[in-house]
């Protein structure tokens, strides 16, 4: 039955039922209507107006939950779904717009892995002409610097050994731009060296002390889903380091029941009213990709508690 004919119908029996008790009742109106008649009408009209707003309240129910989860789902992640509850065209709305949100995830997911995947292939083809190009380059310049060096005279000998730690630094500066671009050490001693890695290769402030704990038993991941926790610990780290101003930064991987845990926390300025980055919701977006679940919230004693929860099914991500 149709929304409209289910409307019709509830008001239709509202009116009969009053039209029955008018003429079947004991109550009848006589001309001019007395106080007594008046106060009856009065009742019975407000009687019959709010049982016609219950039944329609009753009826309408369902298409209110689906206006609340039209305005707060996220787009990300739109779980759960609204329960298909009704009958003929709200039910009919309420699948249909399921239906939807099951298209838009599959799709999002589809161009999300298709757009991360050439990223990561853009940044391998950065990283290869990095190390291969420039990095090449200046060590051909450093060379050249050294042999020059040995036989320039003393006051320019200085001055070209200053040039020479320039340069050096700048060479040290490009490959540790090019292992991040592109993680070798992940391709070749796994998820845990490369994690090691990352906290003792990047450049932190004075006074940020890190601290590590990983275990070495890991269920195994899956190429992807090793990428993926590398580059959320990669961007939660890079984070903390700039933006934060902390003191402390834990960096822990764990066996969970089910799965993987990622936790990254300090105790820097937290996350406060900032909106959503790119660098954010690019970490959600990764996150979607292998079904892991991630969450961002204030620590206990302030700061930034990032964790990554990474299920494992079947023995791989």
């Amino acid at each position: 039955m149709s929304l409209f004919w289910r409307i019709f119908l509830l008001n239709a029996a509202v009116l009969v039922a009053a039209g029955a008790l008018l003429l079947l009742g004991p109550i009848t109106v006589s001309a001019p209507v007395v106080l007594t008649e008046a106060l009856i009408l009065a009742g019975g009209m407000t009687l019959m107006l709010g049982a016609n707003a219950l039944l329609l309240r009753l009826g309408l129910a369902p298409l209110q939950r689906v206006t609340r989860a039209m305005a707060t789902i996220d787009l990300l992640s739109p779980r759960p779904r609204p329960e298909v509850a009704g009958e003929g065209e709200v039910a009919a709305l309420i699948e249909t717009f399921n239906s939807m949100l099951d298209r838009l995830e599959a799709e999002r997911a589809t161009s999300n892995a298709r757009a991360l995947g050439a990223q990561e292939d853009e940044r391998r083809r950065v990283a290869q002409e990095l190390h291969d190009e420039v990095g090449q380059t200046l060590t051909a310049v450093l060379l050249e610097l050294k042999r020059v060096t040995g036989h320039a005279p003393e006051p320019l000998r200085e001055e070209l050994t200053q040039v020479q730690e320039i340069t050096r630094g700048s060479l040290d500066e490009i490959r540790r731009i090019a292992r991040r671009l592109r993680p070798g050490v992940l391709e070749e001693l796994g998820l845990v060296s490369a994690l090691t890695a990352l906290t003792t290769e990047t450049p932190t402030p004075r006074g940020l002390t890190i601290r590590r704990r990983m275990e070495k038993d890991l269920p195994p991941l899956g190429k992807e889903a090793e990428l993926v926790v590398y580059r959320i610990a990669q961007e939660a780290f890079t984070n903390t380091v700039r933006h934060a101003g902390a003191t402390l930064l834990e960096l822990s991987l764990r066996r969970r029941p089910g799965g993987v845990e990622l936790r990254i926390r300090d105790d820097g300025r937290g996350l406060g009213d900032a909106h959503e980055g790119a660098g954010l919701r690019g970490m959600r977006e990764r996150a979607l990709l292998i079904g892991a679940t991630l969450t961002l919230s204030t620590g206990a004693t302030g700061g930034t508690d990032v964790r990554l929860d990474v299920p494992v099914r079947n023995g791989n991500a």
